[in-house]
């Protein structure tokens, strides 16, 4: 495995599955805080508003860290790259397990966000290297992957946080750190760079190609407003079950998250008929099946059944968002991939934090109503972007 790799020649299925797993690890720091933020509303005397802005820092963070680190992918090492995040990781996760006010926290969030976008670096190895006729699968199964590990970081925060206290779950996440630079130290295989000049240069050539590419920017504009809408529902989802009638314990909030596990299924399987259903179709597809999710979680919000009938929905609806438009907005311009992803997760992620900001505003001002009013109109945005497309 320590052959370097060669564009279109194919990847090993053990390291696939290694990049799979390891982005699951990695893309779980995002979210360990979700169950948990009625925890640490609670132990730090903060409102709920305040609390909400600990995902939406991270979010920030993250968009930053595709801006910024992800583009150097193209230029340096990967490996590099990947093991000196994952070392910043290991430190702001230990830095929230120890945070004694909401202050250090944010900040800390801020790092974890900006360093735990490696698994956009993992998603171009996979479409780069894989041959031509396995790029959306392969995509696919490393962004299975990545939603496993979303799923299972708030099904697990969320039994810690209930049993041992919110800040154990960030112990634990730092040693996952740890173990994950050993492996990527040990197994990952060197690659080539794809662009030979300076970080100005590298910089100045990703805004060249969101300028001159109306195809890259849209599909990643409609998928931005998509998961800006899904994560509205985990941005308050703590808040609405901690409530009545539910007072759900953060294990219950957490085990929510295992609903989810449609979408990890989805996105395996829609890799594989991105090609033959169509980009588009699968927008109208994906769209369609988010508006009709929180629809169901507005009418049926006080009903486990009505939620979880909802939560099923808004994963298959997002997975199918994700990837036909980032299949599509890799397949753009194959030899400058870590960039094009970079264009492409920056504005999901910007999407993703407007999203959770709306929501939190919309919870205070007008509950549950208004945070599903959030969700509907984020991704009728996204459906509107279709409609007037080619693509």
């Amino acid at each position: 495995m320590k052959k370097l790799l060669e564009e279109n020649k194919g990847l090993p299925t053990s390291l696939l599955w290694m990049l799979a797993i390891i982005a699951g690890i990695a893309v779980a720091n995002l979210y360990y805080n979700q169950p948990l933020l009625n925890k640490i509303s609670e132990e730090l005397e903060v409102s709920e508003f305040t609390a909400n802005l600990i995902p939406m820092i991270t979010q920030i963070g993250y968009a930053i860290g595709l801006l910024f680190i992800i583009p150097l992918g193209d230029l340096y090492s990967r490996k590099a790259i990947i093991v000196i995040n994952f070392l910043l990781l290991v430190a702001s996760m230990l830095g929230i397990g120890i945070a004694g006010n909401i202050n250090f926290i944010l900040l800390a969030s801020l790092v974890t966000g900006i360093c735990s976008v490696m698994p956009q670096i993992f998603i171009p190895i996979a479409s780069q290297f894989s041959e031509p006729e396995k790029k959306a699968q392969n995509v696919g199964m490393v962004l299975s992957g990545l939603l496993t590990g979303i799923l299972a970081s708030r099904v697990v925060s969320g039994i810690v946080g209930e049993y041992w206290g919110w800040r154990t779950i960030f112990f634990i996440a730092a040693g996952l750190m740890l173990v994950s630079i050993f492996i990527i130290l040990r197994f990952l295989p060197t690659m080539p760079s794809n662009f030979q000049g300076t970080y100005w240069g590298l910089m100045k050539s990703v805004f060249e190609l969101f300028r001159n590419n109306a195809t890259l920017r849209m599909v990643a504009a409609r998928a931005g407003f998509c998961f800006g809408s899904f994560l509205c529902l985990w941005a308050c989802l703590a808040f609405k079950m901690s409530g009545e009638p539910f007072y759900a314990g953060n294990n219950i909030i957490g085990l929510l998250g295992l609903c989810g596990m449609a979408g990890a299924l989805t996105a395996s399987i829609a890799g594989r008929y991105v090609r033959r259903v169509g980009v588009r179709n699968f927008n109208y597809l994906g769209c369609s099946i988010i508006i009709v999710s929180w629809i169901l979680l507005y009418i049926f919000q006080n009903s486990y059944i009505g939620l979880v009938a909802g939560i099923i929905l808004i994963d298959i609806g997002m997975q199918c968002i994700q990837i036909s438009n980032q299949t599509c907005a890799l397949s753009l311009a194959p030899h400058a991939s870590n960039r094009v992803n970079t264009i492409f997760m920056t504005t999901y992620f910007l999407g993703g934090s407007l999203g959770t900001f709306l929501a939190g505003t919309f919870w205070h001002q007008f509950g549950w109503a208004g945070v599903a009013g959030a969700g509907i109109c984020m991704a009728g945005i996204s459906l509107l972007i279709t409609i007037c497309s080619k693509h």
